[in-house]
């Protein structure tokens, strides 16, 4: 356990904290957010009659100005978007939340409808005309950001046709995925006469005692399972539009367009996507099959699957220690790193308690530049709770970081943004297993690193592979509820392996994976994130010149530099299956570590 000032209050244990919005909106009826709502309509409507058409007759100077209106705008729209989005997270079981959040929602795509030419007429100029433009400092300074849109130009389809699908997603898509999360934030779980959230029977699926968690793994799957049939129906839905839309835009695969977006090329994602399948039986085959002989079996049920070692006493972390332990890894790697970190906590810019209503999963918002990123998790006082904190905070770090670039350059991409986060998780690992001196904790601590990134390595992969075939299959028509089983069982069985047991109810548990439904493709870029970090962490420990140096500037950079131009200063390159290798040893050494302590 860690140390901590003083003996906690383990009886009388201090509120958890709760975020505080005001350095956004006041409230969802103050007069600032309406102001801010007209503002940007106002602006919209004179940024579209100033510049519509005109883009290719414009020099340099006059474009860069153009720009930073349409930032300027962007930024409006975005922070009271985050505003919604934030309170609706908060308490998603609450209908007026919801209605609030389609109220925004529907307002910001109405107004941005008056910019949207501004992307399209951009990616219509010709090479020579915007080069020129680009020549000038004002300009000059956003060709990262033009860089980027203009990957999508071969995409992009008439202005009509764009403005219709743009004006049609809120009752379309969206609308979809609102539907998927107030039905999740209204699944209750019943557990000894006590109605579970998701967190709180998930959060079951670790449990020291197995008979607690085989009852949670069982009514986690009989619950999901009773509503297959209608989050069957939103996968078809959305994978079926999402193929229309691939179709008239010509993206050659499902994939395309999330590669496009995340700045990596198709054959770097193959190579990792491959690099880890060749990889399930040295990693997720070989640790499960040792899991198993701890626990003196054969084979583990898949409620096993993420248990606590037999001898595993480590008790509850309260907050101030997964506090404090996060804090002092992240200060032991460089004091600012530690000092940014230390504002989420003292300025309130995180929600922590798990409560009815919330969403049930982590993440750090980045909201806008002029403000600053807020977080949510669901805290209970576990090991990967403070797993989890360091990961998000990761996030919360680079956001503030790169926050300078402005509202159109701050934002990463999926893979570069997941490297910080999994950066920080490496940080607080690396420090609480190197003050370990007892062997028996010592793999705990080890184990529980390895169970971690093989959920974030190999089981966003099969993830991946689960959605890839989902989205083929789906062209020739609709999927069942028991087909979209049978995939989902065929990648669990390829990727954990022969250790791991399966009972039939596990065939719904594809249906709680949200990243399916709010960003198609997503996961592999925490695969992509865990094996840069493990590269650049082996760089870090090998005492590599400046290494502190040239990770602040690699977040600094937010959007404006590629992953080859990031990891150059480093010597690595993704695109070298060499590079994807060094990442998996890291997690293969570990388990070598494991085999030898056994």
């Amino acid at each position: 356990m860690n140390d901590s000032d003083g003996a906690p209050d383990r009886e009388n244990p201090p509120e958890l904290p709760v975020w505080n919005l005001n350095d956004l909106y006041p409230g969802p009826k103050s007069p600032e957010l309406e102001s801010d709502l007209e503002r940007a309509n106002s602006d919209s409507v004179d940024f579209r009659e100033r510049y519509q058409g005109r883009l290719a007759e414009l020099d340099g100077r006059a474009l860069g100005e153009a720009i930073s209106a349409y930032e300027a705008i962007t930024e409006i729209l975005q922070k009271a978007m985050s505003y919604a989005q934030l309170l609706f997270a908060a308490d998603i079981g609450d209908p007026a939340w919801g209605r609030f959040h389609q109220m925004v929602q529907e307002r910001v795509t109405a107004i941005s409808t008056h910019t949207l030419f501004f992307n399209l007429e951009l990616n219509r100029l010709d090479d020579e005309i915007l080069e020129r433009q680009l020549e000038d400092p004002e300009a000059g300074r956003y060709r990262p950001w033009i860089r980027d849109i203009r990957v999508f130009r071969t995409h992009q389809l008439s202005e009509d046709l764009e403005r219709l699908l743009h004006e049609k997603s809120v009752s379309g898509r969206a609308a979809w995925i609102r539907l998927f999360e107030e039905t999740f934030a209204a699944l209750r779980f019943p557990m000894d006469g006590e109605d579970l959230t998701m967190s709180g029977v998930l959060n079951l699926l670790s449990d020291k005692d197995g008979t607690v968690r085989r009852r949670a793994a069982k009514v986690l799957g009989r619950v999901l399972g009773d509503n297959v049939r209608l989050f069957t129906l939103i996968t078809n839905t959305l994978a079926k539009d999402k193929e229309i839309e691939d179709q008239w835009r010509k993206y050659p695969r499902p994939v395309s367009e999330r590669n496009l977006s995340n700045h990596v090329e198709d054959e770097v994602v193959e190579a990792l996507v491959s690099s880890v399948s060749d990889a399930y039986p040295d990693l997720s085959h070989r640790y499960y099959g040792l899991k198993a002989r701890w626990f003196g079996k054969e084979v583990l049920d898949y409620w096993d699957r993420n248990a606590p070692l037999p001898d595993d006493d480590a008790g509850q972390y309260t907050w101030d220690e997964a506090k404090a332990t996060v804090l002092r890894a992240f200060g032991g790697f460089a004091p600012d790193m530690a000092a940014i970190a230390e504002r989420f906590f003292d300025g309130r810019w995180i929600d922590v308690p798990p409560r009815e209503g919330k969403d049930s999963g982590a993440f750090s918002h980045p909201t806008v530049p002029s403000a600053h990123p807020y977080i949510l998790l669901n805290f209970h006082g576990k090991a990967r709770d403070v797993m989890t904190l360091a990961h998000e905070l990761g996030h919360g770090v680079h956001q503030v970081l790169a926050a300078p670039q402005g509202a159109l350059m701050a934002d990463t991409p999926l893979t570069t943004a997941e490297t910080a986060s999994v950066f920080g998780e490496m940080l607080t690992f690396r420090a609480m297993l190197d003050g370990e001196t007892n062997a028996a904790r010592r793999r705990v601590l080890l184990a529980g690193k390895v169970e971690d990134m093989l959920n974030t390595v190999v089981r966003q992969i099969a993830f991946h592979n689960f959605e890839r075939l989902v989205h083929r299959e789906r062209r020739d028509g609709e999927l069942s509820a028991e087909r979209l089983g049978e995939i989902w069982m065929d990648v669990q069985h390829e990727s954990l392996g022969p250790a791991i047991r399966f009972d039939a109810e596990y065939q719904a548990y594809w249906t709680y994976i949200p990243h399916f439904i709010h960003t198609p493709f997503y996961v592999y870029a925490y695969a992509f994130g865990d094996c840069l970090v493990n590269s650049l962490y082996d760089l870090y420990r090998q005492g590599h010149p400046g290494f502190q140096a040239k990770y602040f500037d690699l977040l600094r950079a937010g959007g404006t530099l590629r992953h080859r131009e990031l990891l150059a200063p480093f010597g690595l390159d993704a695109g070298d299956p060499v590079f994807w290798k060094r990442g998996l040893d890291v997690i293969s050494g570990f388990i070598d570590e494991l085999e030898a302590l056994a």
